[in-house]
């Protein structure tokens, strides 16, 4: 099944949603320099400070006193260190505290509704409940960060109670944050150990889960349908005086069924007034058999449209891609398009990526789109990943509560088999097995530059939103430009950032 909004296919009916805020946001709130507090409106939520537990708190101060190293051992006192990075990470940890219990002493913006008494009442309990899931979340973290197992196995056991799989939006997200946090707490090793925590190998054969729930989040959610747009966008403007194109689309665009996003690009090239052009794609991926038969599909749907199209395949992870395989031609315009892919590159050491960065930089691609999740899961601490990760996914579960009713199957299948994949990846997984390493565009923009790029502005933003209305997408999505990106948000909070860059 096509996506509804698929710019190609103008026989797909848009559909309705069912716009019921979720509590989620107030319980996991995007960063405000001050809280307008209405006394008269939330007086009964102030009362609900009393409910936060103090042993929490107690437990920060006694993180303070120690150092946390990436993968969750201790190291000595850190007296004498008031400047370290370290005692910054513990400010960043603390301020997250402090906006979770605030949180529960205020009326969320976008969830601010006039209701009768009853329901405000039950309104304040499930806020109230939601506080008590994020107090046993961040204090289970902080036990399996401390390998206290007795500790943690048994906030595991309470979370486990109340994180229901079909309950609230983030009760939705807390059950997937809970497995996580089981898995990484089986493969805790002793204090003094070494080795990576949750080393197990990548699986390279998807699961047909997995590959449901991922057709299922392209068809519904716009995130993965807002990279292909935007990179669509800028292809076919580097397409403005060239009869000739080569695309290398790295990742083959998460091993998405059909090639969606090179099907909205041969149809646009197709009603393009002008000269005859060329369009060759490249795909790099681990399974090529699956690959050939996209491009087959692709081939066949160029020919019905009369658009010249080649297809190839270049059986490859990107560490060990070789240029030479590529086969760039002097008569052709190279794109790079990277969509939610390179973040898998991402290492301690940095040097694979970069490596991987300069290779491709020395090819001179006239345009490289880099689509990515815009959010920093990659930070070398395990407690300061996953409160990043809980915001983040926080208002992912958000969006989907939104969008689809508490039992639709659909919604549980993108949870669980690819949010909570991800969700999973990050909280339980170090080393070479932790694969879901996001980070944020000023980090990207350090990564390309370092690389040899520079950004190319994107240039479209109230094309960008158009499209987002056009596809009749969730109220609530959000789409804004920073210093030449576009970046995909769920009410403020970011989720996906686009960006363009071309060799200097």
């Amino acid at each position: 099944m096509e996506p509804k909004w698929c710019n190609y296919d103008e026989s797909n009916a848009s559909n309705g949603f069912d716009l019921n805020a979720s509590a989620a946001s107030f319980y996991i709130m995007p960063y405000q320099d001050s809280y307008d507090l209405d006394e008269g409106r939330n007086s009964k939520r102030l009362k609900q400070m009393d409910n936060f537990d103090p042993n929490v708190v107690h437990e920060y101060n006694h993180l303070y006193s120690r150092d946390i190293v990436y993968d969750g051992s201790i190291t000595g006192s850190t007296e004498g260190k008031q400047n370290s990075p370290r005692t910054l990470f513990r400010d960043h940890i603390w301020a997250y505290a402090q906006k979770y219990m605030a949180a529960s002493a205020m009326e969320g913006a976008d969830g601010a509704l006039i209701i009768d008494d009853k329901e405000c009442i039950m309104k304040e309990e499930e806020e109230g409940h939601g506080m008590r899931l994020v107090q046993l979340l961040i204090a289970c973290a902080e036990a399996v960060a401390y390998r206290d197992k007795c500790r943690a196995s048994t906030l595991i056991t309470d979370l486990q109670a109340d994180a229901l799989v079909f309950g609230t939006s983030f009760q939705r997200v807390a059950s997937c944050f809970v497995q996580g946090l089981s898995d990484r707490l089986a493969l805790v090793q002793p204090h003094g150990a070494v080795g990576d925590i949750g080393a197990i190998p990548k699986t390279i054969a998807i699961s047909l889960e997995k590959e449901q729930a991922l057709s299922l989040v392209y068809e519904i959610c716009p995130q993965i349908q807002f990279g292909h747009y935007v990179a669509n966008a800028s292809i076919l403007q580097a397409f403005e005086g060239e009869s000739s194109i080569h695309v290398v689309d790295l990742g083959m665009s998460l091993g998405l069924r059909h090639g969606y996003q090179w099907r909205g690009l041969i149809f646009n090239l197709a009603i393009r007034a002008g000269r005859p052009c060329r369009l060759r794609v490249t795909g790099v991926g681990s399974c090529s058999d699956r690959l050939l038969v996209i491009g087959d599909e692709l081939e066949e749907y160029a020919q019905n449209l009369g658009v010249k199209f080649e297809f190839s395949v270049v059986e490859s992870n990107l560490e060990n891609l070789r240029c030479e395989d590529l086969k760039i031609l002097d008569d052709e315009v190279l794109v790079i398009n990277s969509i939610l892919e390179l973040h898998s590159v991402v290492k301690e050491s940095r040097g694979a990526l970069n490596s991987v960065l300069q290779s491709l930089n020395n090819l001179s691609p006239k345009v490289f789109m880099l689509v990515e999740q815009e959010s920093s899961h990659n930070g070398p601490f395990f407690l300061g990943r996953f409160m990043e990760a809980l915001h983040y996914y926080s208002a992912i579960f958000d969006s989907l509560d939104a969008m689809l009713p508490k039992y639709d199957t659909r919604r549980a299948k993108m949870e669980q088999f690819f949010f909570g994949e991800e969700i999973k990846n990050i909280v339980s997984c170090e080393g070479p097995a932790r694969v879901e390493r996001h980070e944020r565009l000023d980090q990207w923009r350090r990564r390309m530059g370092r690389a040899g790029f520079q950004p190319a502005p994107i240039k479209m933003l109230t094309q960008a939103r158009q499209w987002l209305e056009s596809i009749q997408a969730c109220e609530g999505y959000t789409v804004a430009e920073e210093k030449g990106c576009l970046v995909l948000g769920w009410k403020s909070k970011p989720i996906i950032a686009a960006s363009s860059w071309k060799c200097t």
